[in-house]
């Protein structure tokens, strides 16, 4: 446990250090590999591409045994620090939840407020709010400085589910802030209006997801970093990004008819 409380104080320390931070997703070991030798100091794992490279789906269909090997096998692997997403906690409660990402070696992690497991529900703001304070208590309790990182889906879930979905998003990632979220996530975030009126809602780190090659609808790097943007994870992007060259490539060596 010592080992994963000295992780998590460094990933706290550098979401705390006002720096701009881009965790890249990963999914397993050798793209965990790659990763830390391109020099990042951290490192996300996707239950996006977990699921995909596992041949199962997204949305809390994995076992979650499973998922939790994934991220004991990549903690064991590499030195720096691992997040790992969760999605809204595949049913269980906040504690068991943060006693079994410890145990996989987890520095932190993303929840998120669409319920898969029960038809797509989404929690309500203090619903949600309350289980990152509950997470963030089983944490703390454990001794270990974990790093939640409160994600909505409000942008992304648009005015089907809300009538205005961006200021719904705000109230939810303030709340989530008040809960003891170390890092907020409103995901479907497409313009720099948008990062904007995020990032000035909250004092801890706005995460935006990119894509590694072609960047964000606000831009590069370099923009996102002068909208405020501090938390920035490519979900998973990265992977389809390297599918889609890896096939086309390939397929320049199927024998033509």
């Amino acid at each position: 446990m010592s080992h994963t409380a000295d992780r998590a104080t460094t990933l706290a320390a550098l979401h705390d250090s006002g720096e701009v931070l881009v965790l890249p997703t990963v999914w397993d070991v050798w793209s965990a590999r790659v990763a830390v030798q391109a020099g990042f100091r951290a490192l996300t794992v996707g239950s996006h591409p977990v699921a995909d490279s596992l041949g199962s789906a997204d949305g809390e269909n994995m076992d979650f045994a499973d998922y939790l090997a994934v991220v004991a096998r990549i903690t064991g692997d590499v030195e720096v620090p691992v997040s790992a997403d969760v999605e809204s906690g595949y049913g269980l409660d906040p504690e068991e939840l943060i006693e079994r990402l410890l145990e996989a070696g987890a520095a932190g992690a993303n929840i998120e407020d669409v319920v898969h497991g029960e038809g797509k529900r989404v929690r309500d703001r203090q619903e949600h709010a309350d289980y990152i304070a509950a997470a963030r208590s089983a944490a703390d309790a454990a001794g270990v400085p974990f790093v939640l990182n409160g994600r909505t889906d409000a942008v992304k879930l648009g005015t089907d589910v809300f009538p205005d979905p961006l200021a719904e998003a705000v109230e939810r990632i303030q709340l989530m802030e008040g809960a003891g979220a170390r890092a907020v996530y409103p995901v479907g975030l497409t313009t720099a209006e948008q990062v904007t009126a995020l990032v000035g809602a909250v004092s801890v780190p706005v995460n935006v997801t990119a894509q590694p090659v072609t960047g964000h609808g606000a831009g590069t790097l370099s923009a996102l970093t002068e909208l405020g943007a501090r938390r920035i994870t490519f979900g998973p992007l990265w992977q389809k990004w390297l599918a889609e060259v890896s096939a086309g490539q390939l397929a320049e060596w199927v024998a033509s008819e």
